[in-house]
């Protein structure tokens, strides 16, 4: 099950038949779709145990009832003809009309991105309309896809017709990039993240409110941050870079570095980080295409007023790295 502010999102149920059979009876629902309106709570239960019955299918429900009002689903490779890969999927949505025009499929469908994204390893969701179909190319837009291509005279054959569809689709590193923002004012509201990259705020403080403070942030939960500082020359640095420990080994780190590189690419020629002598960070920052530079000897003992250790040793130097923009 999965939960929005308003919304649940859970497994389709036999009891939910005559809940969808209410909205799928609609011919203002399905044919744009490219299904038929439902003719019967029996048809509608068959649905249920033969369509909707998909490990990524959901019922969108309100959390004031519980009722089913509509549908969302992954569907994963199989089950859609626009990938053959295993990281890739298609969403599928619709809603009854009562519900239309309050947000509600957008909101389904941003915690559905999340999930595809955080919880089931997705690379790419594809999502498709068909011609006419205005609303859903409004929540496509709204959501984030792109556009990726028209295709004439696609079958429908449910309906017994061909159509016109589009096609777009949306990447993980996409998603990401769309929750970084910048942040101005009141950096230190992020401090426990920055504590995660810096252990000592007297060294955060040589840098914060001169440096440019990025967040990654989805649903109100931030998940990464990183500031980066002008170091003249051509020369800018990555002075903290830090993922919350619930979101770490999902990408949101080397997915800010490379938002930084889009950032800074054209206005400077390097992006450097300093980091203490751990082999883990140091391979880590190498992975990101990143190559060491020089080393700044005893910077960490001689700067903090503890020994700071990571992966059982202590660190002493200071380890700098390049990557050209």
């Amino acid at each position: 099950m999965l939960e929005t502010e308003r919304l649940i999102l859970r497994r389709w149920e036999d009891i939910d038949a005559e809940s969808l059979y209410e909205y799928a009876k609609d011919p203002d629902v399905g044919p744009i779709a490219g299904w038929p309106a439902h003719q019967s709570v029996e048809e509608s239960r068959d649905v249920i145990r033969n369509v909707f019955n998909g490990r990524e299918a959901y019922a969108v429900c309100l959390k004031t009832d519980n009722k089913a009002i509509g549908t969302i689903e992954l569907k994963l490779n199989g089950h859609t003809d626009m990938t053959e890969r295993d990281d890739e999927c298609e969403l599928g949505y619709w809603l009854g009309k009562p519900f239309w025009g309050q947000g509600i499929i957008p909101e389904a469908v941003k915690e559905m991105l999340r999930h595809a994204f955080e919880d089931i390893g997705m690379a790419k969701v594809w999502c498709g309309y068909y011609d006419g179909n205005t609303k859903s190319k409004r929540v496509q837009e709204k959501c984030g896809f792109r556009y990726q291509w028209t295709t004439e005279g696609v079958d429908v054959p449910l309906m017994h017709e061909k159509r016109t569809g589009y096609v777009n689709a949306m990447t993980k590193e996409q998603w990401i990039f769309d929750g970084i923002r910048e942040v101005h004012g009141d950096k230190k509201r992020y401090l426990s993240l920055l504590l995660l990259a810096d252990e000592q705020e007297s060294m955060i403080d040589r840098y914060l409110e001169r440096g440019a403070m990025y967040v990654l942030e989805y649903g109100g939960v931030t998940r990464g941050e990183c500031v980066v500082t002008d170091e003249g020359d051509g020369v800018v640095e990555i002075k903290s870079l830090a993922v919350a420990p619930e979101f770490q080994r999902k990408g949101y780190g080397k997915s800010l570095i490379e938002y930084v590189v889009r950032q800074y690419r054209g206005r400077y020629e390097i992006l450097q980080v300093g980091t203490g002598d751990s082999p883990i960070t140091v391979s880590y920052y190498e992975s990101c295409g990143f190559v060491q530079h020089h080393i700044d000897k005893n910077f960490i003992v001689d700067n903090y007023d503890r020994p700071i250790f990571e992966g059982g040793k202590q660190l002493t130097d200071m380890v700098f790295l390049r990557r050209k923009l």
